[in-house]
């Protein structure tokens, strides 16, 4: 399938996730072409997004979370999303278009959607202001967090649209999100952008002592030959670390048949290569206890993006060191200080060190291509395509299958806990 897509989260004032976004767009052509009316007329009656949530279902993208899903003046006319049958009105958010006008027959698609179950926002303030019929359906209005009618759209929504809720979108950095999320107007809101996930450029010098057990843990499983004995010592002075492979090792994702009930025993059956692929998930989400659970999700997810795309930028000998780049490529966020300092912390090689540090090497047009693809950069997605020689249907695979495998180890963390509470 040629399609760009992803899924960015949206995050209340908490820092938890309360829904994805998804972005996608047609990959038929690499680069658009914008002055041409029949591409864009084409454009609008394209559903690429919504024809792989048919085939795959919403899961993979948001997990439980509800999906926003752009719908346009064509997809409503056409009938979507309700031709989704498999996919639960409540998952779907349908994103509507500002600009649309007062137009019967959308009011009525609108309504219908509206009576369904189906959940609508708008984005950006509708051209007939909080007088807009559109906004009876609402149930939120997405406004870009730089618009310079902000405020003024915000209290006038405020006293016309009180149960309307908002949506920041393009909360650029740490500080915006902050500030938003404690100002009287908005902390009520719904955020979204990059603020979560901008690199450290100052921070802690020292690490919590917290997260030295498993930064040890870290190097030694990073060594390409190291004594299970030594392994089995410092989970053993970790109790979360301890818990995590127990509950492992004793999970159906192990494939044993019988119990294991000690860390030594466990580490023994494993081996190097199974405590290797353990250790770097749990470790992972160990140190990043203290930030927002997308930030694992999303180190996980581009660790495991950036293995499934080795072969295809013909890097199949770095596969396992794709891994680690993809996984450590928010280190600096996890350890509260610039990239440069926070692989100090841990075993890397030059290559790694390279690609996370310098934005060099070879590993580093792969990382470059995550960045810009969870971004939903396409435009820019394209053009690292064509220099890297790349496929679209190969990334868009290896995206999906990323995906994938992150909702499949969710599964098992949870028969973990079944077992660790049993």
């Amino acid at each position: 399938m040629k399609i760009f897509i992803a899924a960015t989260p949206i995050f209340n004032a908490a820092m938890e996730v309360e829904a994805y976004r998804m972005c996608d767009k047609s990959g038929e052509r690499a680069l658009p072409q914008q002055n041409d009316f029949r591409f864009s007329k084409a454009d609008a009656l394209l559903t690429p997004g919504l024809d792989l949530l048919e085939q795959i279902g919403v899961e993979p993208l948001a997990a439980d979370k509800p999906l926003f899903v752009d719908i346009n003046r064509m997809h409503l006319l056409k009938g979507n999303p309700t031709n989704l049958k498999e996919i639960a009105p409540e998952r779907l958010v349908c994103v509507l278009p500002g600009g649309l006008p007062d137009d019967e027959a959308l009011l009525e698609r609108c309504e219908n959607l509206k009576n369904l179950g189906y959940p609508i926002a708008i984005e950006n303030f509708p051209l007939s202001g909080v007088n807009s019929p559109y906004l009876r359906y609402a149930n939120y209005l997405i406004l870009k967090n730089n618009d310079v009618r902000r405020d003024e759209i915000i209290r006038a929504m405020a006293n016309q649209h009180p149960k309307i809720r908002l949506v920041l979108s393009r909360v650029a950095d740490t500080a915006a999100y902050e500030w938003a999320s404690r100002d009287k107007l908005t902390r009520d809101a719904l955020f979204s952008g990059d603020f979560y996930s901008r690199p450290i450029t100052k921070g802690d010098v020292q690490v919590s002592p917290l997260k030295v057990n498993a930064l040890q843990l870290l190097r030694e499983i990073n060594r390409d030959d190291f004594e299970l004995s030594d392994i089995s010592a410092i989970i053993g002075r970790d109790p979360s670390l301890s818990i995590s492979l127990m509950r492992f090792i004793n999970s159906s994702a192990s494939g044993l048949s019988r119990r294991v009930d000690s860390i030594q025993s466990a580490v023994a059956i494993m081996g190097q290569q199974e405590v290797r692929r353990w250790g770097m998930v749990a470790i992972t989400e160990n140190l990043a206890e203290d930030r927002p659970g997308e930030v694992t999700r999303l180190s996980l997810i581009r660790a495991k993006f950036a293995e499934n795309l080795a072969g295809i930028f013909e890097l199949g000998v770095f596969q396992s060191q794709l891994f680690i780049a993809g996984l450590f490529s928010l280190l600096d966020v996890i350890l509260s200080k610039p990239m440069e300092q926070a692989v100090q912390e841990v075993a890397v090689n030059e290559k790694v060190r390279q690609a996370l540090v310098d934005k060099t090497g070879d590993l580093y047009p792969v990382l470059e291509l995550i960045y810009e693809y969870e971004r939903a950069e396409w435009d820019t997605v394209s053009i690292l395509l064509i220099r890297n020689n790349v496929d679209i249907e190969a990334v868009f695979d290896a995206f999906v299958d990323a995906l994938t495998w992150y909702n499949q180890l969710l599964t098992s963390i949870d028969e973990q806990d079944v077992v660790g509470k049993a």
